[in-house]
């Protein structure tokens, strides 16, 4: 028998001060099996950190070639942001690249791991992916926080991250870096 997606709640005040944006989020978001809590976790973050009007989650799924975690679509539906998450494939980057005027990449892994793979092939305007890395530790201190029903207050600022759940808060960094190292 396989096994379901885990269902979190999160009813996100979001205040994004790098961007000028301040929303209350309603989140329904499944946790596949084989996601780790810190996928997750980084896939919420990066639909927060990148809200905009036409948002959305993937309906295909974490395992899909042909579509993002996280899509913008205009009215007509029109691709017009594509955003990943983790560490894809060069190949991937490219076929994002080539799908979507802004792609953005939201990650917590190592960037020598990212920019290996990133040199590995071409990539169609690399220079434009939008790489967005999320300290680890600020990901462990909020899974230790988050049940399957949370509320919590998210404040982006000058590259802080600060997640408020009941009384407590983590800290955090997020920070924007290269795909392709500028030292090769």
């Amino acid at each position: 028998m396989a096994l379901s997606a885990t269902m979190f709640h999160f009813l996100i005040d979001l205040s994004d001060v790098d961007r000028n944006v301040y929303e209350t989020l309603d989140l329904r978001v499944a946790r596949h099996p084989s996601e780790s809590m810190r996928y997750m976790l980084t896939r919420t973050l990066a639909y927060c950190l990148e809200y905009e009007e036409g948002i959305a989650f993937s309906k295909a799924g974490l395992s899909s070639d042909d579509e993002p975690p996280i899509a913008v679509h205009d009215l007509t539906g029109l691709l017009l942001a594509w955003i990943d998450i983790g560490a894809p494939s060069a190949d991937r980057l490219h076929k994002a690249s080539k799908a979507a005027p802004r792609v953005a990449l939201y990650t917590h892994v190592d960037l020598t791991l990212l920019r290996r793979e990133a040199g590995s092939r071409a990539i169609h305007r690399v220079d434009d992916i939008a790489v967005w890395r999320v300290e680890g530790s600020f990901l462990d201190a909020l899974e230790a926080k988050v049940d399957r029903h949370t509320k919590l207050g998210l404040l982006r600022t000058d590259g802080a991250l600060y997640a408020t759940i009941g009384e407590k808060t983590v800290e955090g960094t997020i920070t924007r870096c290269a795909l392709v190292d500028a030292t090769d």
